[in-house]
């Protein structure tokens, strides 16, 4: 099975995903499939690593893990079969304080904290499709870096809504709610090595 054969307009689901075996990665969002961007920048990783540095060490011996694509979280609907599960994503970094919803395949129901680092090519499905997603998911916190601009926000989900912060630049530091001990410093993750 090669991905050119799939059929865009047709809907999927987790048992679909298990079968394919091809080199792209693959999002589904309601069924539907979402091929991501070709390998990530320098500077994407650059501010990946120092990110799952921080937030890893922030973790020790507390209880929460941090993981990093690929790393494939299933957000169930109607049940946790996983022919009945239409959504699959694989956020740049995910934060997980419940350990019951990891298991060998990844995570199965909302991570606490999604970190995404945004390029040119995903901007659109970020800043709307997996908002929305992940808002209805209840994902506590959803992060968004812009490596363009230096630039955080922090969407906190309030009462099942997410309050968007204004964006934060290299001068401001941002401190977690789901983490309360972690805070992070964006002059230390913007800076160039």
């Amino acid at each position: 099975m090669e991905l050119a054969n799939l059929d865009l307009n047709q809907s999927y689901t987790y048992a679909d995903y298990l079968q394919w075996d091809f080199p792209e990665r693959v999002e589904l969002i309601n069924g539907k499939l979402y091929e991501m961007m070709a390998g990530p920048s320098s500077r994407h990783q650059s501010l990946c690593v120092k990110l799952i540095v921080s937030l890893s060490n922030s973790q020790k011996g507390k209880g929460c893990k941090v993981f990093t694509a690929p790393f494939d979280v299933r957000l169930p609907g109607k049940s946790k079969d996983d022919k009945d599960i239409i959504t699959v994503v694989q956020p740049d970094i995910c934060v997980i304080c419940d350990k019951s919803k990891i298991d060998a395949r990844g995570c199965l129901g909302a991570p606490d904290i999604v970190v995404e680092i945004l390029s040119p090519s995903n901007n659109s499905i970020e800043l709307s499709t997996k908002f929305d997603l992940y808002e209805k998911s209840g994902v506590k916190e959803y992060w968004l870096i812009f490596p363009q601009h230096n630039t955080f926000i922090a969407n906190i989900l309030v009462d099942g809504k997410y309050i968007t912060s204004r964006p934060m630049a290299s001068d401001k530091i941002f401190t977690s709610t789901v983490l309360p001990d972690f805070s992070l410093d964006l002059k230390e993750l913007f800076e160039s090595d």
